[in-house]
């Protein structure tokens, strides 16, 4: 009894059902060979480059913040990639650097923005992933006269960042994992992870408590952009070529990706390993009934129905989180009578 009340504290445990749930569905009415989905490389590779981008996505959640620029920056980071290396000829690391350096503008302006005025992170990444979309196609036909352009990347970039492992897996699936294990330290095992709780339960008071929301802010939209050029560069890399168009859908992805993981939209609750599990699960809706006999037409229903179900989920395991904790931590200390 006390392991299940463990496990129904933790915000992940929404989504490990969630993702035993989805596959059972698969083998028991799709016809799905087990061993077969588990080791497609399909869903893996879409779930790394989705993951890369869902990871910062749901700590901004997590903070009380949202970033959908995103959809903007993975173009501007494959054309910011391509024309420097492909199209001027400039050394790879030039066209990384520039891919990196134009997230951290872009995280610096969303970012500043937030701090700095009443409106909400939503409108003002929406009005800065309208305005990238403007840049990266008028920049890409003002300077190469084209919407697409080529590029071939040395030896070493490609084992770093566009190699594809056993012939079919990509080199970014390392780089996830990687970064999920990073994140997770972070969140859970340090007090800037405290922070981001607190933020997103209460910003004036986590303001109030001398946690310094503003920097932890800007750095979370930074992180967010940077996270987004980092996945557009590795593709790019990996296709040698580069368009204006794509990375809108990762926009709807990340977020449920998210939210399946067990992030609550109202902030404050949340884990990285949630986040992890979520875009697996994710990713197996979405690549893994290729596999099946279902017919594809019904993936976006099966989304929907698993995105409802997680968001009900996720509240109940909030609520049963709460009743589970010690009497004493349930309610706040009253205040002192008056002499």
């Amino acid at each position: 009894m006390d392991a299940i009340k463990s496990l129904l504290r933790r915000p992940e445990a929404g989504s490990i059902l969630s993702l035993v749930g989805v596959v059972l569905f698969f083998v028991l009415f799709g016809g799905a060979n087990l061993g077969t989905l588990v080791g497609a490389a399909s869903w893996v590779n879409f779930a790394a480059n989705l993951g890369i981008v869902a990871i910062p996505v749901g700590l901004l959640m997590i903070s009380g913040e949202l970033d959908i620029s995103i959809g903007a920056l993975i173009p501007a980071g494959s054309m910011t990639t391509a024309i420097l290396t492909g199209y001027y000829g400039l050394p790879i690391t030039v066209g990384i650097a520039g891919a990196l350096t134009v997230g951290v503008a872009v995280g610096l302006v969303n970012g500043l923005l937030t701090i700095r005025t009443s409106v909400p992170s939503l409108i003002i990444t929406l009005a800065t992933l309208v305005a990238m979309q403007g840049v990266v196609l008028s920049g890409s036909v003002l300077l190469t006269g084209n919407a697409s352009v080529a590029l071939t990347a040395p030896d070493w970039a490609k084992f770093l960042f566009g190699q594809l492992i056993g012939g079919s897996h990509q080199v970014i699936i390392v780089w996830w994992v990687a970064f999920a294990v990073v994140m997770g330290f972070v969140l859970h095992k340090t007090r800037y992870g405290n922070w981001l709780f607190a933020m997103g339960g209460d910003k004036v008071s986590a303001r109030n408590a001398g946690i310094p929301t503003n920097r932890m802010t800007i750095a979370l939209f930074v992180l967010s952009a940077v996270s987004a050029t980092f996945v557009g560069m590795c593709q790019a890399i990996l296709f040698n070529s580069a368009q204006v168009s794509g990375g809108m859908n990762f926009i709807f992805n990340a977020i449920v990706s998210v939210v399946v993981g067990g992030v609550l939209l109202t902030g404050g609750f949340g884990s990285v390993l949630g986040i992890f599990v979520g875009t697996v699960t994710f990713a197996i809706v979405s690549q893994g009934i290729y596999f099946t006999q279902i017919d594809r037409n019904w993936s976006n229903l099966i989304i929907g129905v698993m995105l409802l179900a997680a968001v009900l989920m996720n509240q109940s395991f909030r609520d049963l989180a709460l009743y589970f904790r010690p009497r004493r931590q349930r309610t706040l200390p009253r205040e002192p009578a008056n002499p």
